[in-house]
């Protein structure tokens, strides 16, 4: 094989070995699922042990006959909120579904974990105990148990723990009708004798995470997160270890602190200009089926200046689209990708034009293959070059193979003559290469956007076939994982994408020594987008298809086709690579060695030594 063979087979190889470590390093595990759950409830366990230690006795003076549980209904979420602390049990999105909806129809995104009891608060007492929100019962200062916020209303609801030493703890939520978002006040009254004077604070939590949504925990796992954006700089944590936390904590003008699954958030907002202290920590947890998730807590810290004090708090808790997160600064929440690049890329030109494209076409798969059409003829400049370089190698083939086949036995003079037939008609062997990597930062950006848009789920196209476009669309399953993949199922969009870049490659390779990867490209390819979700497996089918059709034009009914003629005619520029490769020649003439069509260096140059050896073989 040639260089560019090898080049090309060495890069698939990378990009292929990338995506399989990628791929296992989701799915590896230093434990059991059993053994991760055994680990967890031990170290609960161990964190009740503390709290619920015999040094603290401070009570409040609500009935502890019960818990009074209150549903708050708005026209976007529903709230479960208990008097255990006044903390919520659970935190509905009325407007989504979970991945099971077909089993249970009438299922509704939770972003509660079961039985857990979040937004609750922690603080240390004069005697050194840690008290809990749940060791604390609140009185709800409502009639009912039923509260419904609508439209334009705002309703605050209000719950007092009065406590046996004296002092009042009172947490407010009050709630819009038609926002995600609630604002939750927590005041502390005459607890001067309560806190100590040398570690005022009290934490607000989120102790257990998001529960996760969709049918693949790993899918769900690889763009979960926890970050805080603080001074103007985004810190993400990724949780790397099983049962270990993996923490983290920042100091500073705090704007937000947030926890993602793939496609809704939770975040701590603090009133503008605050100024504390923020811990945020993260860890894996095995699954059921060989799956995994990841759990995430937050703290934020908040001081007790003695008397009454006061800390309002903004909580946002929904689906992760855009123009809802722009409304409470959290856009940096959404996973758009590499910051520098194809963030902005996604945000400022993907997301917008595929929304627009949206506005008028109310199905997403159509819509899709419109946004494909015009992002085709928006890139068509940087695919021009790849095609007539293409085209132009196309021409060169035959005498290529004749250069070949001529030094079959001598692969140093082979490449000196073709960069000489690449001089004489102007080639440019890398020429195709530069527009590639420039629609590289573009393609990586559709896939944040269209991997990320929460407005894709469980969206259908076609009701027969593809009826989510946020996953798979699986047509086949083998029933076993096949080997260094991990591949068990294979989407019938893949399996055309696949067929159409096989065609690509069919017209745009004529080397006979690269037809292996005219096979080889295509099959690997279609094993890696067998897992990605189906709208983005009809994007690079059209993608793919339009190019087929662009490269069948540009070879066969284009009235600028080039002869042979005509390029050898053409004004020659040397490129970077020509003139590396010239420069590479020269010094090798210069050492002595012979330049194929060109007189052998005369021996009167060669040095003495070299001289004398060859006059004693004579």
């Amino acid at each position: 094989m040639d260089r560019n063979s090898i080049i090309g087979i060495v890069l698939i190889a990378l990009v292929v070995g990338v995506w399989v470590f990628l791929q296992s390093s989701n799915v590896r595990r230093d434990v059991t699922p059993q053994a991760t759950e055994q680990k967890r409830e031990a170290a609960d366990s161990a964190a009740a042990a503390v709290v619920k230690a015999p040094t603290s006795q401070l009570q409040s003076t609500a009935s502890v006959s019960g818990e009074r549980v209150i549903t708050v209904r708005t026209d976007l979420i529903r709230l479960r909120l208990s008097s255990k602390g006044a903390t919520v049990r659970s935190w509905k999105l009325l407007g989504y579904q979970p991945w099971y909806k077909a089993a249970d129809s009438a299922a509704i995104v939770d972003l509660v974990q079961p039985n857990a009891r979040e937004l609750g608060f922690t603080f240390r007492t004069i005697n050194g105990s840690k008290v809990s929100a749940t060791d604390l019962n609140f009185e709800w200062q409502i009639d009912g148990d039923s509260v419904v916020v609508k439209g334009n209303e705002v309703r605050t609801i209000k719950a007092v723990a009065r406590l046996d030493g004296g002092g009042v703890i009172e947490r407010h939520f009050t709630l819009h009708g038609s926002r995600y978002g609630l604002t939750t006040s927590l005041v502390m009254d005459g607890l001067d004798n309560v806190i100590p004077q040398t570690n005022r604070y009290v934490t607000l939590e989120w102790r257990n995470g998001l529960r996760f949504q969709e049918k693949n925990s790993i899918d769900e796992s690889g763009t979960a997160a926890a970050l805080c954006k603080f001074g103007g700089s985004l810190d993400e944590l990724d949780a790397q270890d099983y049962a270990a936390w993996n923490e983290s904590s920042q100091t500073g003008n705090i704007e937000f602190l947030a926890t993602r699954t793939k496609y809704f958030a939770l975040a701590f907002i603090p009133p503008a200009g605050f100024n504390g202290t923020v811990a945020y920590s993260g860890r894996k947890v095995g699954a059921p089926n060989e799956g995994l998730t990841e759990q995430y807590r937050m703290a934020i810290q908040v001081p007790y200046k003695g008397g009454r004090t006061q800390h309002d708090l903004t909580i946002f808790g929904g689906p992760m689209h855009y123009d809802t997160l722009a409304t409470y600064g959290l856009t940096d929440v959404m996973n758009l990708g590499f910051k520098w690049i194809v963030k902005p890329i996604g945000e400022y030109f993907m997301l917008p034009l595929l929304r627009l494209v949206h506005s008028g076409i109310a199905n997403w798969g159509i819509a899709i293959i419109v946004f494909s059409i015009i992002m085709k003829l928006l890139l068509y400049p940087l695919s021009v070059p790849q095609m007539k370089s293409a085209q132009k190698m196309r021409l060169l083939a035959p005498l290529m193979n004749d250069i070949r086949e001529k030094y079959k036995d001598d692969m140093q003079s082979q490449q000196q003559e073709m960069m000489k037939l690449y001089s004489t008609y102007g080639i440019n062997p890398m020429g195709g290469c530069l527009p590639l990597l420039l629609q590289m930062p573009f393609l990586y950006a559709l896939y944040s956007v269209l991997n990320s848009n929460v407005e894709m789920r469980q969206a259908e196209f076609l009701s027969v076939w593809i009826t989510d476009l946020s996953v798979p669309d699986v047509i086949l399953d083998l029933g076993f994982k096949l080997p260094l993949f991990g591949i068990d199922k294979f989407s019938g969009l893949a399996l055309l994408m696949g067929a159409t870049l096989f065609f690509q490659q069919k017209q745009a390779i004529t080397d006979p020594r690269q037809k292996a990867m005219v096979y080889m490209m295509p099959v690997m390819f279609t094993l890696m987008f067998s897992s990605l979700p189906a709208g983005l497996n009809l994007y690079y089918f059209m993608f793919n298809l339009m190019g087929i059709g662009q490269q069948i034009y540009m070879n066969n009914f284009s009235r600028n086709r080039l002869t042979l003629e005509q390029l050898a005619a053409m004004p020659k520029k040397e490129g970077w690579l020509q003139r590396k490769m010239r420069e590479a020649q020269e010094i090798a003439a210069a050492q002595g060695r012979s330049i194929p069509g060109q007189p052998p260096p005369s021996t009167k140059r060669t040095n003495g030594p070299v001289q004398n050896k060859r006059s004693k073989k004579r």
